[in-house]
């Protein structure tokens, strides 16, 4: 396993994050991690993006902030 932690370990890990967190909340923690490995996954993988580049734009002028 990763990390050098074996199974005794991981469901100790795992019954305590289930005290801490409870039942309900824990699905929902484990989708968000899903989600951010995923996109962690696709802004490191050599595939262009699918968005245009921001370069690509044109620049918008921004406000200076003083009155005239």
């Amino acid at each position: 396993m990763p990390f050098g932690l074996g199974l005794p370990e991981v469901l100790v890990i795992a019954v305590i994050a289930l005290l801490i967190f409870g039942p309900k909340k824990l699905p929902e923690m484990g989708s968000a991690l899903g989600k951010a490995i995923r996109g962690f996954k696709s802004g490191v993988s050599d595939e262009p993006a699918k968005s245009a580049p921001a370069e690509a734009e044109s620049p918008q002028s921004l406000p200076s902030g003083k009155d005239s």
